[in-house]
């Protein structure tokens, strides 16, 4: 990463179906980018602002514009995406709306040029050097390793879900209006230039996407042009309009977005229903029927006074226990995000302990999440079976989450019993990432469950470096070896 590039304290077209997949491409130059942890790649990434004042000074608070003359990062940021590429993912059976939008600004407002149906390469052209359209690819990340590489790893750095859109604007061209979008949004700038202005937001921190008027949003806060190599964040919220300038070449530029829906007020809506099932268990006040006729009533002062005070023993209770369980956020998140970048066949990921392997050979049964393990199977050589004298260490650990949640095998249940889940994304489909909702159907996520006894050797594994199996919190010696073969056989741990 080049040591020149300078700051200045300031997304476009950003924002986020399942396809078939293409052919993917190696980028020929070499990464400026580390790639050695998460932190290391975000820090070089925005290099040379440090990633503690990025989220001390710009992170949800203002944009970031770092312009560098740095020839290798341009090279690398080129590979990254082109519009020679479209010729060739065109034949993979590309479909308008699902991974490509053709589109104008014109007047104001979007025009979307999609013709239906699938992509033609030929046709995309000619909208793209005739009508002077920009051409959205949705997702890239699916088709190209070295996005997937990036994104997987800001995955593992924000906690939450990372997307991507390339957009590809002819010359004195513009593709969207003045809108604001309801993500953290980083630009890189990959091919060409493109000329931006940014405004004051409207709504800061935006929950939503929107167009705003010309007319509305007043003079730009920020106004400048970004060439390959260089970079711009700006929060959630920010109005902006982005063209190519005319009399130049096309302009390419990539929208890495995160951090939509992962605000306190979401986390507040995850956790909250099960904090209120957990206190009605024990608080005979949460259950007492409301007052006969209050959904009928107009003046709901009683209801106000009553929930107020309801809302002060789930305060207390959360006070108390210091355990707040959210589970769909974390659920959705696993089961969305990108598998762990791996190059070749991947059979390195679950070697050679993998659930079907073991299924197939009889050392376990699967039921759902729930993987059982047989007691009393001799544990060969092969694979290096943990025992209770073994060392483990967790694998992927930034790729797992668990919960503790009531199970669900009878709904109808006088009481559930609460078991721990353990959720990974190994199995994830890259080929789909952020496509779910579109046409790929809701996925459940993969993992193993355990009865909440489980819950403290679980901790130790998570927060452990080196752990001997016998050294677990379980009653038995026969508990310790079967959760280390668990896990062991979801591909989690390691035996040293």
């Amino acid at each position: 990463m080049s040591k020149n590039g300078a700051r200045a304290d300031v997304a476009e077209e950003g924002g986020p179906g399942p396809c078939k997949r293409a052919k993917v491409e190696v980028v020929d130059a070499p990464s400026p980018l580390n790639f050695d942890s998460p932190d290391a790649l975000f820090e070089s990434l925005i290099s040379p602002v440090s990633t503690e004042t990025f989220f001390k000074e710009y992170w949800e608070q203002k944009p970031l514009l770092i312009q560098r003359d740095d020839p290798s990062l341009a090279a690398y940021f080129q590979n990254l995406f082109q519009l020679a590429d479209l010729k060739n993912l065109c034949r993979q059976g590309m479909v308008y709306g699902r991974d490509m939008n053709v589109c104008r600004c014109v007047n104001g407002r979007k025009k979307v040029l999609n013709k239906g149906g699938k992509v033609h390469y030929l046709q995309l052209r000619k909208d793209f050097d005739q009508k002077r359209a920009t051409i959205q690819f949705h997702q890239p990340q699916r088709f190209k390793d070295e996005l997937w590489k990036i994104q997987e790893k800001l995955e593992c750095f924000f906690g939450s879900l990372v997307g991507s859109n390339v957009y590809i604007t002819p010359s004195g061209s513009q593709g969207l209006p003045p809108h604001y979008d309801d993500i953290e949004v980083f630009i890189l700038q990959l091919e060409g230039k493109k000329h931006w202005r940014l405004y004051q937001p409207t709504v800061p921190l935006a929950r939503e996407y929107n167009v705003e008027p010309e007319d509305r949003i007043g003079a730009p806060t920020h106004e400048f042009t970004l060439k390959p190599g260089d970079f711009l964040y700006f929060p959630r919220g920010t109005i902006h309009q982005a063209d190519t300038p005319s009399g130049l070449a096309h302009s390419t530029h990539v929208t890495i977005s995160t951090y939509q829906n992962n605000s306190w007020g979401d986390f507040l809506l995850d956790v909250i229903p099960g904090l209120v099932f957990d206190v009605a268990k024990e608080e005979v006040k949460l259950r007492t029927g409301i007052p006969r006729r209050l959904l009928l009533a107009h003046d709901t002062a009683l209801a106000t006074t009553r929930l107020s005070g309801f809302l002060r023993t789930l305060a207390e209770q959360l006070e108390g226990s210091g355990a707040p369980r959210p589970s769909e956020m974390k659920k959705d998140f696993v089961r969305s995000r990108l598998p762990p970048f791996y190059s070749g066949d991947g059979s390195h990921l679950c070697a050679p302990g993998t659930l079907e392997g073991l299924l197939r050979r009889g050392v376990c049964t699967s039921h759902g999440q729930e993987a059982i393990i047989r007691p009393g199977v001799e544990r060969g050589n092969r694979g290096k079976f943990p025992r209770l004298d073994s060392r483990v260490r967790l694998r992927f650990r930034d790729y797992v989450v668990m919960t503790v949640e009531a199970a669900v095998e009878d709904p109808s249940a006088h009481a559930r019993e609460h078991m721990v889940y353990l959720y990974h994304c190994l199995r994830n489909q890259r080929g789909t990432h952020m496509m779910l909702g579109r046409d790929a159907p809701t996925a459940q996520a993969p993992g193993l469950r355990f009865p909440l006894s489980h819950l403290d050797a679980l901790k130790q594994l998570l927060s452990s470096e080196v752990i001997s199996v016998k050294e677990l919190k379980l009653n038995t010696d026969a508990e310790k070896e079967n959760l280390a073969l668990a896990l062991w056989t979801e591909c989690l741990v390691e035996v040293l």
